[in-house]
C-alpha cells in the first residue's frame, strides 16, 4: 500500500513540476503536445505495470503459484504501453499486423483464463442460464 501512494505521490509532483515550471510553455505545436502526452501515458501504465507485478509476485509468495490472468493482463498493458510509444507513420503494415494479433491472442487468453462470460448486449445472465439449461 505504501508503494502505490508513494507512486501515486510521484506521478503527482512530476505532473506539478511539469505544469508549474513552465513546461507547458514549450509545447508550441500539436507534435509537441502528442510526445508529451505519449510520455505522461506511459509513465501512467509503468507505474500500472509495477503494481500488477506486485501483485503477481505477492500471489505467488503467498499461494505458491502463478495467476495467469495476472501475467495475461501485465502483457496486456506492457504491449499497450509500447503501442503508444510507437510512431506509426514508419511502422509497416506487417509491424501493425503482428500487434494486432498479439493483443487479440491477449484478450482471447484473457478472456478464457478468467472464466467470464461473454453475453449479448441486451440478453441478461438469467435468460443465458436458463437457455443452457435447454429451459
Amino acid at each position: 500500500m505504501i508503494v502505490i501512494v508513494i507512486a501515486v505521490a510521484d506521478l503527482w509532483i512530476i505532473l506539478g513540476k511539469v505544469i508549474f515550471e513552465g513546461g507547458l510553455s514549450e509545447l508550441q505545436t500539436v507534435p509537441d503536445l502528442q510526445r508529451a502526452l505519449q510520455r505522461a501515458l506511459a509513465g501512467v501504465l509503468l507505474v500500472l505495470l509495477g503494481l500488477e507485478m506486485m501483485e503477481a509476485l505477492r500471489t505467488y509468495f503467498s499461494e505458491h503459484r502463478v495467476k495467469v490472468e495476472i501475467i495475461l493482463v501485465l502483457a496486456l498493458i506492457a504491449v499497450g504501453r509500447h503501442i503508444i510509444q510507437l510512431d506509426f507513420e514508419h511502422l509497416d503494415g506487417i509491424m501493425l499486423i503482428g500487434i494486432a494479433a498479439l493483443v487479440i491472442a491477449l484478450s482471447a487468453g484473457l478472456i478464457l483464463f478468467s472464466g467470464t462470460r461473454l453475453s449479448w448486449p441486451g440478453r441478461r445472465a438469467s435468460d443465458e442460464a436458463q437457455s443452457a439449461d435447454g429451459r
